[in-house]
């Protein structure tokens, strides 16, 4: 079967492609990219207090219910990454200067990354609408070694603006993983899918062959 997928509304980071995209593709996966118009810093704001994988999930829902509605007769699967560093959460870096004081914010701390998925599915016969029939949330432990400026300044020097578009300044598959001295947690969710669940989801709602 072939299926719409959502990416995360962030720019893309390696050859054209986000991550995840990347994740699907070594799947297997039929897919098509379809952007998804919302407006997160609204949900966000709405959810201010709950929980980040809390707000990734309502992220995530949000872009499968809004690209589900409207090209109807798809399935869609809408996906959501956040970074949660001491308490504090990080948008996407909008300048190099911006970057490297998150960088060095995260220097020897823990950086939490919450990947978020949801499935949305068209109306079945008998009902009025579509609607989501599974979503899951994965969570990512890494730990950030302590990041020197000069360390900093070489690392967005090779990796800006590749990783602009990154929630937590890093591409795993490339440099990012010079950040870390120790990682918990699923390969894909850290590249911003968790993939595995997503399959088992794809599959069982007829997206992909059993």
């Amino acid at each position: 079967g072939r299926f719409v997928w959502r990416q995360a509304a962030y720019a893309s980071t390696y050859g054209g492609w986000s991550s995840d995209v990347c994740s699907a593709d070594q799947a297997g996966a039929a897919y098509e990219c379809v952007p998804a118009d919302i407006d997160e810093r609204e949900i966000e704001a709405r959810l201010m207090g709950s929980a980040p994988s809390i707000v990734a999930l309502a992220l995530a829902k949000a872009k499968a219910r809004h690209v589900g509605e409207a090209l109807r007769g798809s399935i869609v699967l809408g996906s959501d990454s956040l970074v949660n560093v001491a308490g504090k959460r990080f948008d996407k870096p909008e300048t190099r200067s911006q970057a490297a004081d998150h960088l060095r914010f995260f220097s020897g701390k823990v950086l939490e990354l919450h990947s978020a998925a949801a499935l949305w599915k068209p109306r079945a016969p008998g009902e009025t609408e579509g609607r989501i029939v599974w979503s899951h949330a994965d969570l990512a432990r890494l730990h950030v070694r302590a990041l020197s400026d000069e360390f900093i300044e070489r690392y967005l020097e090779a990796e800006w603006p590749a990783v602009s578009g990154c929630v937590g300044v890093f591409r795993i598959e490339a440099l990012g993983v010079q950040l870390f001295e120790r990682i918990e947690g699923d390969y894909f969710t850290i590249l911003g899918m968790p993939l595995l669940p997503v399959l088992q989801a794809l599959r069982k709602n007829g997206a992909l062959a059993g």
